[in-house]
């Protein structure tokens, strides 16, 4: 606990960082509870101590003192993670970016500490598997999307179909975007495995996801609702 009781220790994910005058930096933070904006005073000059505790793409434990303006101030940085794959792969740069992007709009509307977890376990995951040639970044975005979905308040409907009946095991169907379901249909390429899939990652950790036997093959049927689903509730 932090010893002044208008300071907040906690960790935090750094969204976005400015300069501001010669020597500071204004930075968003996503936090677990919630988004915070923040100046680190002098964070630019050679010897500042809170530099080494911003850097982005990686998790740091800070301190913010809070007053009584919206704009708070980093009083110390420490960083625990950080994901040095990314400066390898321009690719994901890009994904880290965007996931980054969609989950500051949204932190901005919708309190919720999962958006916090749901960012920490992407970029997690991008560390570990950066360099495979599996499709996991298809997985990692499925499983992004309908996490984010999720923490916004809005939910991928797995337990029943556009008619209002259970799900079955033996069904086969297809999905409706207006309804936000699946609906029944003899042609149908969305079956049991891949509403498990959609079950598991909406009740499980990104890397469980990783796992799924035959997930290369589920995957586009599932990223497709996933990314329905992220438009459909987008601020």
């Amino acid at each position: 606990m932090a010893k002044n009781p208008r300071d907040l220790r906690t960790e935090a994910i750094v969204l976005r960082r400015t300069d501001y005058g010669e020597a500071d930096r204004i930075l968003q933070l996503l936090t677990p509870e919630g988004k915070r904006s923040v100046i680190a005073k002098g964070v630019r000059k050679e010897k500042s101590k809170l530099a080494g505790g911003i850097e982005l793409f990686s998790v740091s434990e800070v301190v913010i003192h809070e007053g009584h303006t919206e704009l708070g101030i980093l009083t110390g940085a420490k960083l625990l993670e950080y994901y040095d794959a990314f400066v390898k792969d321009i690719e994901l740069i890009e994904m880290g970016g965007a996931m980054m992007r969609s989950v500051s709009a949204r932190a901005e509307q919708v309190e919720s500490p999962e958006f916090y977890k749901i960012l920490k376990q992407s970029l997690q995951v991008m560390q570990k598997h950066a360099g495979e040639e599996t499709r996991w970044k298809d997985i990692l975005r499925a499983w992004w999307g309908i996490n984010l979905t999720r923490a916004s308040g809005e939910e991928v409907n797995l337990k029943f179909d556009t008619d209002g009946e259970k799900l079955l095991a033996d069904g086969h169907y297809y999905w409706d975007e207006e309804q936000a379901a699946l609906g029944k249909a003899a042609a149908g390429r969305i079956g049991a495995d891949h509403i498990k899939m959609m079950r598991l990652m909406a009740s499980g950790p990104a890397e469980l996801s990783m796992k799924v036997n035959g997930a290369d093959a589920l995957i586009d049927e599932v990223l497709y609702i996933s990314r329905c689903m992220e438009r459909a509730t987008s601020i």
